[in-house]
């Protein structure tokens, strides 16, 4: 038999190996669950959308060709805002300018857009008499007959984070910027396994000597691992959770996947409140360029940011970014990234940073306007989130063109009438101003009010106000299927009855003549002529003519809206102007023209939506005498303000001068002025000395989009010479002030002048036959 005791021994030795091994199983077990979902957390990271990417608002490119009108300081003006650099020499690398007497030199950069990539080229624009006289190529001389400038960046929509950054691929990022990244912060990164032992024990004999954790001697893969997955708390056990992190990451994914997620992640500075994170952003913010036109030097300055960004900031300290820039050098050509020639001219380089500013919204009441628009398509979580590209309509050179013609104008009406100031912001006198492109509707400029900082209201789209006389152009189409440019209106004091209530429409300004044509009566705005064409062809056809401009006024049946007594949007006035400039076509108005995700691809492309508000030939009589206002009526004084191209206009005057109006435009462009309180406070100025003027100043400072050219007429309209007295076929000799006039073919006249011919002779020229007789008797001239 066998000895109990023996057995109850035997027992008790075996029973703590079996603890041990289960308490190892169990370990063990855990530890796989640990990696299990350690690894499971970091490939979910990682396989979904790694970081929120704010969406960027783009303007509309600049095209330039022989023969154009742009002022050459406002073109380098523009290369400056995109961050080209200025050189000395002629321009070598992509992003950079010189310039001499009389011509540009520069070096484009690549232009990528949805719809089009072109690679950058070298030219040279020369300038004669401030027009652009040729665009040649550097480096072979061609011609280039069309230039075509990157869009410039407007805005960005930020989430609750308000990080910038800009995806790049290890593809797209220069071999140097690479190695001067590794020299920077892990020269061995491709050598290690994401820990380098080297580095950790310099790091342990450190923080032991002071006590706490002073140096991190962390490698690119630990630095990804604390950026991207932990807190930025300094302990021991969330330093093992990053070496335990690294190591995952090394096993799933290769050194060159985490060396890109690591240089898009990467904290490099800010830019006020905002957050500047990943080389590519970086790169644009320090250097004003993308980082594959990085020279060394400058590759070199970014490398040495991301151990201390603001401590080595350019913007902070230029001495101290210098010495960091050039240890980072040092260190490339130690490890054989760079010759001692590329060392030499590295070291001794001066590094021409962008202008640091604070991030502001640009044209900020288009980009409320445009917001608008893109809320009904995107959540805000997707607009700060997914990297949108969003290009637009606006024209970067009109924009500013607007907003300082715009200020110039309100402070020149102030100081010519002081009692218009006032002290407080929200009673300041106020104006705004739209410009379009007539045939599209691209919005190219919108000042929606003085000062955004100090109201957000925009008056271009959100507010209703009388247009006065700049309503009349829609009152003199609507009776053009019966009456002509040449009809005969009266200008009498009359008095009409409207439902038992008198109607005395008053003009301004006094017109001694009773019967005046309508040309006339446009051309001097003439208020009792138009009340008369009201009355003939009555309220209801003006507002079937107005109503197909697309306004969404109801407008009252009363004939008081002839002279501009109903409220309207100006934006849309704006619009209903662009049919007489596009051959009666109405053009829906456009902020927004495409929408691209972050691999460029086209998410929402906004086509033309083009209306037909009334015949090209009516279009074209309307714009004929809209000409003869701004030739001899009430906007003959944009002459003398230095507008010596062909433009067509209307000015506009509400009662007690509470509205001052000018709308303007050629074939190319049409640009609305509003000027006005708020309140309706009266101005005490008209549309001519109130929004002329600015109207004039914006167009004088946007020359490239004033052609010079003019409209032809349609096949249906022809031309005829009148006597303006009789609006009948002029007879020679016989007319004393015939004219050119315009006229639909239907309704041409084919009768010789009444007054003038031989069968309708004007009963006063025997008179005057017999007083010329008298006159040469006595010798009297």
């Amino acid at each position: 038999m066998s000895n109990p005791k023996k057995r109850s021994k035997k027992r008790i030795r075996i029973r703590p190996i079996r603890i041990v091994g289960l308490v190892v199983l169990f370990a063990a077990g855990a530890s796989l669950l640990f990696f299990w979902n350690l690894s499971h957390e970091i490939e979910e990271r990682f396989s979904g959308r790694r970081w929120s990417i704010p969406s960027r608002v783009f303007s509309d490119t600049t095209m330039l060709y022989p023969g154009q009108s742009f002022p050459r300081q406002r073109l380098e003006a523009k290369l400056h805002r995109l961050g080209y650099r200025k050189v000395e020499r002629a321009p070598e690398r992509k992003g950079e300018i010189r310039t001499t007497d009389s011509h540009t030199e520069v070096f484009l950069r690549d232009l990528v857009t949805p719809q089009q990539t072109h690679s950058g080229i070298p030219l040279r624009i020369s300038y004669r008499k401030g027009a652009i006289d040729s665009i040649t190529r550097l480096d072979n001389r061609e011609p280039v007959p069309l230039l075509e400038i990157e869009p410039e960046e407007l805005m960005l929509f930020f989430g609750k984070e308000r990080e910038e950054r800009r995806l790049v691929s290890l593809k797209e990022i220069p071999k140097h910027l690479i190695h001067a990244v590794l020299a920077a912060e892990d020269a061995r990164f491709f050598q290690h396994p994401g820990l380098d032992p080297i580095g950790i024990v310099r790091a342990l004999v450190s923080n032991l000597r002071h006590g706490s954790l002073r140096q991190g001697g962390s490698t690119i893969t630990q630095q990804l691992a604390k950026n991207y997955f932990l807190t930025p708390e300094r302990t021991y056990s969330r330093k093992f959770k990053e070496l335990l992190i690294s190591l995952v990451m090394e096993s799933k994914y290769s050194k060159e996947e985490i060396l890109e997620i690591y240089l898009n992640e990467i904290y490099m500075g800010n830019r006020g409140s905002v957050s500047i994170n990943g080389i590519g952003e970086a790169s644009f913010f320090y250097f004003g360029k993308p980082v594959n036109d990085l020279s060394i030097a400058e590759a070199a300055t970014l490398a040495g940011l991301i151990r201390a960004p603001n401590h080595y900031s350019p913007f902070a300290d230029r001495k101290r970014s210098l010495q960091r820039r050039n240890l980072v050098i040092e260190n490339m050509l130690s490890h054989g990234w760079i010759s001692k020639e590329e060392f030499d001219i590295s070291t001794t380089q001066a590094v021409a940073t962008a202008e640091y500013e604070v991030y502001a919204k640009q044209a900020p009441y288009f980009m409320d306007y445009l917001s608008h628009q893109l809320h009904t398509l995107y959540s805000p979580d997707a607009l700060s989130s997914m990297g949108l590209s969003i290009y637009t309509s606006l024209d970067p050179e009109v924009q500013r063109a607007a907003e300082e013609a715009l200020m110039k104008g309100l402070s020149r009406l102030e100081k010519a009438n002081p009692s218009l100031l006032r002290k407080e912001p929200e009673k300041r006198l106020q104006g705004a101003v739209v410009v379009l492109q007539p045939r599209t509707g691209y919005i190219l400029a919108m000042v929606g009010g003085r000062k955004y900082g100090e109201s957000q209201f925009n008056r271009i789209t959100q507010a209703r106000r009388q247009p006065g006389s700049a309503f009349k152009p829609f009152v003199f189409l609507a009776a053009m299927d019966e009456y002509t440019p040449a009809t005969i209106l009266s200008n009498e004091d009359n008095v009409y009855n409207i439902e038992g209530r008198e109607w005395r429409p008053e003009n301004y300004s006094p017109i001694p003549e009773t019967r005046i044509p309508m040309r006339t009566a446009l051309a001097k705005s003439v208020n009792r002529a138009t009340a008369d064409l009201t009355m003939k062809i009555g309220v209801d056809r003006v507002i079937t003519a107005a109503s197909a401009f697309g306004f969404s006024t109801q407008f009252p049946p009363y004939p008081s809206i002839s002279l501009g007594s109903a409220e309207i949007i100006p934006l849309e006035l704006a619009r209903a102007y662009c049919a007489f400039a596009a051959d009666g076509l109405l053009p829906h108005p456009i902020s927004m023209k495409e929408v691209a995700n972050e691999k460029g691809e086209i998410l929402e492309r906004r086509h033309l939506t083009i209306g037909s508000a009334t015949s090209p030939e009516k279009a074209f009589l309307i714009t004929s005498m809209l000409r003869s206002v701004v030739e001899a009526g009430t906007a003959r004084s944009l002459v003398d303000k230095g507008i010596h191209f062909p433009v067509a206009g209307k000015t506009g005057t509400t009662n007690d001068f509470k509205d001052a109006w000018f709308v303007g435009y050629t074939p190319d462009i049409l640009a609305l002025v509003w000027v006005g309180f708020d309140d309706g406070t009266p101005i005490k100025a008209s549309g001519s000395s109130a929004a002329l003027p600015i109207f004039a100043d914006l167009m004088k400072s946007i020359p490239q989009h004033s052609s010079g050219v003019w409209f032809d007429p349609p096949p249906g309209v022809v031309t005829r010479t009148i006597c303006p007295m009789s609006a009948q076929l002029a007879v020679d000799g016989r007319c004393p002030a015939a004219v050119q006039e315009v006229f639909l073919a239907a309704n041409a006249p084919d009768e010789p002048c009444g007054l003038h011919s031989e069968f309708g002779r004007d009963v006063r020229e025997p008179f005057r036959e017999i007083f010329r007789d008298v006159k040469k008797f006595f010798g009297i001239r």
